[in-house]
């Protein structure tokens, strides 16, 4: 079938200045290797989306036009023979079939997607789980095996766990991604297809070490699929060696909560494959983006990296104070997080830690007595699922997001029952944010005596 675009290479570097975390730590010390800050530079995803193929629209606008058509025509029958035989396309005459294959809008979408992500090729589908699912599917095969996190998305577990194996004979192995040799014991030599993790966990918050990862999937011939929904522009795992990239677009790409979209970023040999008319998970199963989508979406990724520090910043901001008021706060930003410092190596200058922090206030019923005065007393925040808003988000994910797991499951992971997860927005000013935060805080002690061990640093 054709072949995908690959995105343009970064033709101009920008400059920033000295970012709060990921070039110094609080001490002012720059102890990280020079070549490891100059190809980090090297690869800024805000250099490498501003380089990347800019499409006007049909007539001179800037912004693209958007390309509804579901199916296009062509002026002569030989054409649609060669268009099926593979030997016309997008890039081979500029010739499109069915907007189900390949449709222009979405493919521009997907050549800054792989710009982002310094992937060759990248191709949007519908959701994230449609992009999770679908690469799975691709590149493990009935019967195959699996390695993945025992720390994922509720979702992506249960497809792990029971879907998969139920529809496509599949087999998946939980392991602590973070133990080289766990994973490495788990592995098995011709048979495990995929190694699976996130960048950082869901809603653990840990941070994976890709290149590890990457290095013990390919000396067994299995490839590393990196989850980057939590930390785009602030890691770019391709470059640390993941082989593919999948997204929920709906989350910090999107930026609205109105959008769900997913996306596959990887070498354009794999995304030819997916679209193949016949064995191909993407043309068969048909996860395919609106080109209304991809075009407001195309909008919106200009902005992603300049949203993205600002959701850093405020998380960092946010972890510090509930640190110093004693509360168990978990984000890689602060020092004494476990995987601080890896985050430092392994992270893009100058988009700080991310924009997520979970706290963990012990039990479900202390959980929700503070959601509930952060959201209806204060307007601090908004109960609600997802990630990635303007405003703060937050939800209990032992009973939400992580449901799909068992308790045992859970616990093994690392998710209490009070265990909330916070997406930290930008709307309003930091000062006013913390105040409402501390008001509700105070306002549940109130109600209810703190357990001590709950309000304890950890």
């Amino acid at each position: 079938m054709a072949h995908v675009l690959a995105a343009a290479e970064p033709l101009t570097l920008l400059k920033r200045p000295p970012p709060p975390f990921g070039d110094e730590d609080n001490n002012g010390s720059t102890d990280e290797k020079p070549a490891m800050k100059a190809r980090r530079r090297e690869s800024d995803p805000a250099a490498a989306l501003a380089a990347a193929r800019h499409e006007f629209g049909e007539h001179g606008g800037v912004n693209m036009s958007i390309e509804a058509s579901a199916t296009f025509t062509v002026m002569e029958p030989d054409t649609m023979r060669r268009l099926f035989a593979g030997e016309l396309g997008p890039e081979r005459g500029d010739l499109y079939i069915y907007s189900r294959h390949f449709n222009p809008t979405v493919l521009a979408l997907g050549r800054q997607m792989a710009a982002l992500e310094g992937t060759e090729a990248a191709y949007c589908t519908a959701s994230g789980m449609s992009a999770i699912s679908s690469v799975l599917m691709q590149l493990v095969g009935a019967g195959g095996h699996v390695v993945a996190s025992r720390c994922l998305y509720g979702g992506t577990h249960a497809l792990l766990s029971r879907f998969l194996p139920r529809t496509s004979g599949v087999s998946a192995t939980f392991v602590d991604a973070d133990d080289e040799a766990a994973v490495r014991a788990a592995v098995r030599p011709g048979v495990t297809k995929v190694v699976y993790v996130e960048t950082m966990s869901n809603p653990t918050l840990a941070v994976a070490d890709i290149p590890m990862l990457a290095r013990v999937a390919h000396e067994a011939g299995a490839k590393l699929v990196v989850d980057n929904t939590f930390t785009p522009v602030v890691v770019s795992p391709a470059r640390l060696g993941a082989d593919v990239v999948v997204h929920s677009v709906s989350k910090f790409i999107s930026g609205g909560a109105d959008i769900i979209a997913g996306a596959i970023c990887g070498p354009a040999s794999l995304v030819n494959s997916m679209m193949d008319l016949q064995d191909g998970a993407l043309m068969l199963l048909g996860p395919t983006m609106n080109a209304k989508v991809a075009a407001e979406l195309a909008a919106r990724l200009p902005h992603l990296p300049l949203r993205m520090q600002e959701h850093s910043r405020r998380a960092a901001e946010f972890a510090a104070g509930m640190r110093r008021l004693g509360l168990r706060v978990t984000y890689p930003g602060l020092p004494d997080h476990p995987h601080h410092d890896r985050l430092r190596e392994l992270g893009n200058p100058g988009y700080g830690a991310g924009g997520m922090l979970c706290l963990d206030m012990g039990t479900e019923e202390r959980a929700g007595r503070l959601m509930h005065h952060l959201q209806n007393t204060t307007q601090f925040g908004l109960m609600a699922v997802s990630l990635g808003y303007y405003e703060t988000l937050m939800s209990c994910s032992g009973s939400s997001t992580s449901s799909e797991m068992d308790p045992e499951d859970r616990a093994r992971a690392g998710i209490s029952p009070g265990l909330i997860r916070m997406s930290v927005g930008y709307n309003g000013t930091l000062e006013q944010r913390w105040a409402q935060f501390e008001r509700a805080l105070a306002l549940m002690q109130q109600e209810t005596a703190p357990a001590a061990k709950y309000c304890k640093a950890v």
